[in-house]
């Protein structure tokens, strides 16, 4: 069996409520495709009842087991990642944010990222960019 782990402190409560969330996007997922229990175990290499541990949403599951269940049905992390995001920001999240398909907003993440990414590798990398202190690159301040 995995090795079981626990958070504790002021976000053990949220992290188990997205554990609960996860377990039961895992279950629907894992029924819509016809797959039991035994099957999914085997394709992602736990056993069934950290299956049933999963999908009932204990909190003594590891996120990386959510995670494995959920790129293997073809479930978007972004249930997981999203309410993370919230709480490593000090955010409270309301789970109707999770409503519908979150794959056309990831894909304006994504976007998002590798635009600004390039801009400021092309502003960056611009001879006309100094720094401040004659140098193409500022970080090789001499």
């Amino acid at each position: 069996m995995p090795q079981e782990c626990m958070a504790s402190g002021p976000d053990a409560s949220a992290l188990a409520e997205i554990k609960q969330m996860s377990g039961r996007r895992i279950e629907d997922g894992r029924k819509r495709k016809g797959l039991t229990q035994s099957m999914l175990a085997k394709q992602v290499g736990l056993g069934v009842s950290w299956i049933r541990e999963i999908e009932s949403g204990n909190p003594k599951t590891k996120i990386d087991d959510h995670l494995r269940c959920s790129a293997a049905l073809k479930i978007s992390p972004s249930y997981i990642f999203i309410p993370l995001l919230f709480m490593a920001h000090g955010f409270q999240f309301a789970p109707q944010l999770l409503a519908g398909n979150l794959f056309e907003l990831e894909r304006h993440w994504l976007q998002f990222i590798i635009d600004r990414n390039i801009a400021d590798m092309r502003r960056l990398l611009s001879p006309d960019f100094d720094g401040g202190n004659g140098s193409v690159f500022p970080q090789l301040r001499t």
